[in-house]
């Protein structure tokens, strides 16, 4: 007879190694295009941290940063088809393609600065066109996150006015709404996916792109580029979505988890934003990135054709004005 010390040593044993055998009840898998460092890794830890002690780890959250499972598209696809749980989808690259609602946020110049961005994001507008994208992409709007507030750059030559932007080849997201802009601006807008960006710029696909400083830190896209200009063009909103498919399968009480969860992320990827965007631009600076100031206004001055253009289809001029309202 083996001896209880034996016994209890074994025991021990399976307990520490063999864990998996007390596996959650439920597997989330959540994607995101940013790398460990961007804010949308803080805004996720924290989803999956209120998910998983309020259903006392029966839920498990998986974290797939970096475009893992593919780009913002493909995963506005997956949680369409319900073969994704979540995924933060941005209004110019995962949204717009499929909600043409959400280009209303990738008008350029539209805000006025933060708060303002914030107030429509959590007013009447951002509500409206979060119900459009639950419907949309059959899907749950847990809330808008802040991708940052973007800016021009490129490696060829500081851009200053409009006319500098002629002959650049500038990669923007997929909203048509983008595309028409930079188009407007003078420059050859460049569609394209997120992960093909650096090597892109490496090998002379495109010039520059438009980001703001987190994403070209953490990118490394100083490495490839020289002059940003701050042009403020775009605040970028991003949503936090969930399958609807998969949400209809949880318990009551899980479903409510996810949306408390959801809450939480909001205001811990806001904050992240904004701390990282300023440590950002001191370290870009740092490594020998120059910016130049410059006047915004012959910039608003070209793009009143996008507005013209897009203003049907994004709710109408009503909605705009609604937005410069607030």
């Amino acid at each position: 007879m083996k001896s209880v010390k034996y016994i209890l040593t074994l025991l021990i044993s399976l307990t520490l190694v063999n864990t998996s055998i007390f596996a959650a009840d439920f597997v989330l898998k959540l994607a995101h295009n940013g790398p460990d460092q961007h804010p949308f890794q803080n805004g996720a830890e924290r989803f999956k941290q209120v998910m998983e002690e309020e259903t006392n780890g029966a839920v498990e959250v998986q974290i797939f940063p970096g475009e893992q499972l593919g780009s913002e598209e493909d995963t506005s696809q997956m949680i369409k088809q319900g073969t994704l749980a979540c995924a933060v989808e941005s209004a110019g690259g995962g949204l717009s393609p499929f909600v043409a609602s959400a280009d209303l946020f990738n008008l350029p110049f539209l805000f006025r600065d933060v708060p303002h961005f914030y107030r429509v994001l959590d007013g009447p507008v951002g509500n409206l066109i979060a119900r459009d994208v639950e419907d949309k992409l059959d899907s749950v709007f847990l809330g808008w996150w802040f991708s940052g507030i973007r800016n021009e750059w490129n490696g060829k030559k500081p851009v200053m006015k409009p006319d500098d932007l002629k002959g650049l080849k500038i990669r923007v997201m997929g909203s048509p709404v983008l595309i028409d802009t930079f188009n407007a601006l003078g420059a050859q807008a460049t569609p394209m996916s997120w992960g093909e960006v650096y090597t892109s710029l490496q090998q002379g696909v495109i010039d520059g792109a438009e980001t703001d400083h987190v994403d070209l830190l953490v990118e490394k896209f100083y490495e490839v580029t020289k002059y940003v200009s701050l042009t403020g063009h775009l605040y970028l909103a991003a949503g936090l979505i969930c399958s609807k498919k998969v949400y209809e399968k949880l318990p009551a009480n899980y479903k409510l988890a996810m949306l408390h969860a959801g809450q939480a992320s909001v205001q811990t990827q806001r904050d992240a934003m904004e701390i990282m965007t300023g440590e950002a631009l001191a370290k870009l600076k740092k490594k020998g990135l120059k910016f130049y100031s410059v006047d915004v206004g012959p910039f608003q001055a070209k793009v009143g054709s996008v507005y013209r253009k897009n203003a049907k289809k994004v709710g109408g001029m009503s909605v705009i004005e609604l937005v410069s309202k607030q």
